[in-house]
């Protein structure tokens, strides 16, 4: 079964591990469905002209491009893309982890729960796509410290998958203290170091670096920033959107319809579609097949949790800057962009190799991990009523329909013989239910 013993650890822990980090409520209240800022006028009038006098040059040199295309460029042009020149750090935006340490925490314990509910393997690597600065991993981290006794006879390790060096050394620092060292160039990871609570921590530039063994990965917020590609139908079929110049006005960009069908339409429409508008992300797609070949071979499980659907929306491509919406080809340099995940797409790429549950909605899973229960506990040890107001308003911007509640989900990819026992011809009931995978179906905490 699930570990109740554990669950009940960690949610009526004691109030060490509450009132570690809580938001200023002037930086929670603007938060809405996507909570992005930018920094200054200068920068941002700077990464506006710099990429887009790239792109306005390569469009006269090669005509339209993909939105893919442009999406890379807008986002890691390595000189004035948005995540290149901000990092991505926590100034940038805000996600769940910052908003409450509970939803790490309710994370951590998802991990252990599935690690006991699969035969507790000796050794299991955890391995994050994306960590930004750290702080899932940190919360995570804590809860397994927390639960040491449960993990005692296990050998945990922490990989950690990060492009950016900005990023990985904020990472270094909340992590471990600073106190890394940087591979040689010849090893897989190019940095390590030990947390603060003892367990090993890699840096790798690419999951296919990140050695083979049973494994959990995280992807938080990953995905939805990878490059999609849009189609339209029309009378004539599928035509790819692309970005072109404006014959109106010369220094502006937009959407035009492929004259011709092109490589992507004839490989990413399914036949079967009856939208007339999708979004496709092929990075996505080929992420999700590697990550079921590791898991179909070497056991564990892969939790994703981002803004997504399940193949029923269309038009989700959108810029976001100073917490309000923002024209994708305005200014590209100077917004986020991205795209909702469409999990049902995400469940086609698992090729059956995997087992997959959700796309769930995010308050159902963190409610169904427990987070009543421990933010009873930790309003109960809080001694101020500032703290006591901030857990109300973290616990709020989790869990409100209107706010994250409803705009994230989680998805689940995990070995078959997790949800679907073998049948035993021989004697069907010789073997006892298999345990709920927790989030996906209420944790029991008896």
């Amino acid at each position: 079964m699930p570990p109740p013993q554990a669950c009940r650890a960690l949610l009526a822990a004691a109030p060490r591990l509450a009132g570690r980090r809580w938001l200023l409520s002037s930086l929670l209240a603007p938060l809405a469905t996507r909570l992005r800022s930018c920094k200054g006028g200068q920068e941002e009038a700077a990464g506006s002209g710099g990429v887009l006098r790239h792109l306005l040059l390569k469009l006269r040199a090669t005509g339209p491009v993909t939105v893919a295309e442009y999406m890379r460029e807008a986002l890691t042009n390595p000189g004035q893309g948005y995540y290149t020149r901000r990092g991505g750090v926590g100034e940038d935006f805000i996600t769940s982890p910052e908003i409450s340490q509970i939803f790490g925490e309710l994370i951590g314990i998802w991990y252990v729960s599935e690690w006991m509910a699969m035969g507790k393997q000796n050794a299991f690597q955890l391995v994050e796509l994306g960590p930004g600065t750290g702080t899932l991993t940190d919360d995570i981290l804590r809860v397994f410290n927390q639960l040491a006794s449960v993990l005692s006879k296990c050998d945990v390790s922490i990989h950690l998958v990060e492009v950016s060096p900005k990023l990985s050394a904020i990472q270094a620092e909340m992590l471990t203290g600073g106190k890394v060292q940087s591979n040689p160039e010849n090893k897989s990871a190019y940095m390590k170091g030990i947390s603060k609570t003892g367990i090993p921590i890699y840096w790798y530039r690419d999951i296919q670096d990140v050695p083979q063994g049973y494994s959990f990965y995280l992807a938080h917020e990953f995905l939805d920033a990878l490059p999609i590609h849009k189609f339209q139908r029309t009378e004539k079929g599928w035509h790819e959107v692309l970005v072109d110049i404006d014959p109106e006005v010369p220094d502006q960009l937009r959407f035009v319809l492929s004259p011709s069908r092109t490589p992507a339409t004839e490989n990413f429409i399914q036949p079967e579609e009856t939208r007339d508008h999708v979004e496709v992300c092929p990075e996505a797609g080929v992420l999700i097949q590697r990550l079921a070949c590791r898991i179909e071979k070497d056991g564990g499980a892969a939790l994703i949790a981002d803004y997504g659907h399940d193949g029923t929306k269309t038009d989700t491509f959108r810029g976001f800057r100073n917490h309000k919406l923002h024209d994708v080809l305005k200014a590209p340099g100077t917004a986020d962009l991205t795209a909702d995940v469409d999990f049902s797409y995400l469940r086609k790429m698992a090729e059956g190799r995997t087992a997959t549950l959700g796309p769930i909605r995010q308050r159902e899973f963190l409610k169904n991990m427990g987070i009543e229960l421990r933010l009873q506990v930790l309003l109960q040890n809080s001694r101020d009523s500032a703290t006591h107001e901030q857990l109300l308003h973290s616990f709020d911007m989790l869990m409100n329909p209107k706010k994250m509640g409803d705009c994230f989900h989680f998805f689940a990819l995990l070995p078959h013989h997790r949800v679907v026992r073998p049948t035993n011809n021989d004697n069907p009931q010789s073997k006892s239910p298999l345990p709920p995978v927790a989030g996906f179906g209420e944790l029991s905490l008896k």
